[in-house]
């Protein structure tokens, strides 16, 4: 009897191309991510490229014989269809548009100069107040008066104001006698001044309420103007360079700080103004009898006093 040989099983394993694990995916995504990132990148260059180095760019696809004929290394100058540009892509200066004058280029340069100045002035001013407010903090004698004394950033520059509260008055009454700790106060700020280089405009005010004396020449308005100038001598006397004032007023009642309450102690306060250079300027011309430009109008007093 012959041995029967054991049967041969084959496997056959069935192979699905890509499947769960293929990596044909991988390939699109990637394709798909390179094109964003491209369309992303002409965005950002389209974005901050200047309006001369696009018209350049512009030219040159319109007329490229003629840009091979003349050269250039850039695009967006007056004087060569692609020369100027450069590294900073986001530069305006020295960019000059179609019929553009140098008088106009002139202008330009003149403003955006001005306005620079004003930004670094502009952050001057506003380290000066954290600092003035940060010695009140730490002054246990102006800490108590703290509520009288209001510090904030106008169109004028920093305003300091010293207000009277019912029971705690700068000035003795109906005189321009300084309290002990008003002189403090404005000696501690007048100190404080010389740290930045602006022109000081200061003016006193009072309530609505007459002065006792009016009839005989004396009323609110020499009131409040001598209690200007004796502030002014504090602030010398706690330091400040007097060459830094530029006006001293008074303006009497005529800008209350309570506009609801005309009586109110409030009303009574000196007000400092560390001026910016825009207002030093209009000021400066309109004593002088000058015409002011119309972009840099003359501060009216009631602004510079410092109305709320």
């Amino acid at each position: 009897m012959s041995e029967q040989k054991p049967p041969v099983i084959v496997k056959r394993i069935k192979k699905v191309a890509g499947g769960h694990h293929g990596g044909a995916w991988k390939i699109a995504y990637a394709d798909f991510v390179t094109a964003m990132m491209a369309f992303f990148l002409l965005m950002w260059l389209m974005g901050s490229t200047t309006k001369g180095d696009l018209e350049g760019i512009a030219d040159y696809f319109k007329t490229p014989l003629k840009v091979a004929m003349q050269g250039g290394s850039g695009s967006g100058d007056s004087s060569s269809v692609i020369k100027g540009g450069g590294t900073d892509l986001t530069r305006k200066t020295g960019q000059v548009k179609k019929g553009e004058t140098e008088a106009e280029k002139k202008s330009y340069n003149l403003k955006a100069a001005r306005a620079e100045l004003e930004r670094i002035e502009a952050a001057n001013l506003k380290q000066l107040k954290g600092r003035l407010e940060q010695a009140i903090d730490v002054n246990p004698t102006l800490r108590q008066f703290k509520r009288q004394l209001l510090i904030d950033i106008t169109s004028e520059g920093l305003r300091i104001q010293i207000v009277d509260e019912q029971n705690r008055p700068m000035f003795n009454l109906a005189s321009a006698e300084l309290q002990p700790y008003t002189k403090i106060i404005l000696q501690e700020i007048g100190l404080m001044l010389n740290d930045v280089n602006n022109r000081i405009s200061l003016s006193g005010h009072t309530d609505a309420i007459q002065y006792a004396n009016s009839g005989r020449g004396y009323s609110n308005w020499e009131l409040s103007a001598d209690r200007a100038n004796a502030s002014r001598r504090e602030l010398i006397a706690g330091g400040m360079d007097d060459s830094r004032m530029l006006r001293v007023v008074g303006l009497g009642s005529s800008v209350p700080f309570n506009n609801a309450g005309p009586h109110d102690p409030v009303n009574r306060r000196i007000s400092i103004i560390v001026m910016n250079k825009r207002t030093e300027e209009a000021i400066t011309k309109e004593a002088a009898g000058a015409n002011v430009a119309a972009e840099d109008p003359a501060p009216g007093e009631t602004v510079a006093a410092g109305a709320p």
